[in-house]
C-alpha cells in the first residue's frame, strides 16, 4: 500500500472568471484527495478579468499530488506548486 503524505497544492489562477470552470472540474474529480479549500481574494475591488489564489490542502501518495499539480499546470490561465509536508 502506498503512503499518505500531506501536502498542499498552491493555485493562481488569472482571470477567475475565464479559466475556472475545467480548472473546479479537475478539483471536483479529485475530491477524494482534497481536505480543504481556501480561496483567496486578493483584488477585492476586482469585477472582471481577477486573479485568484487558492489553496488546496491534499493527503494522497506523493504520486497524486504532483499529478494533481501537473494536470492544473496544463490548463489555461493556472500556475500550480505541489508541496509535500511528510515523508
Amino acid at each position: 500500500m502506498t503512503k499518505k503524505q500531506l501536502g498542499t497544492i498552491t493555485i493562481l489562477i488569472k482571470d477567475r472568471q475565464m479559466n475556472s470552470g475545467k480548472m473546479n472540474k479537475l478539483l471536483t474529480d479529485s475530491g477524494h484527495i482534497i481536505m480543504a479549500r481556501l480561496g483567496v481574494n486578493i483584488e477585492p475591488l476586482c469585477v472582471e478579468h481577477c486573479t485568484g489564489l487558492i489553496a488546496v490542502a491534499v493527503k494522497a501518495s506523493a504520486q497524486e499530488i504532483n499529478d494533481l499539480a501537473k494536470k492544473l499546470n496544463k490548463l489555461y490561465g493556472i500556475v500550480a506548486k505541489a508541496n509535500i509536508m511528510t515523508k
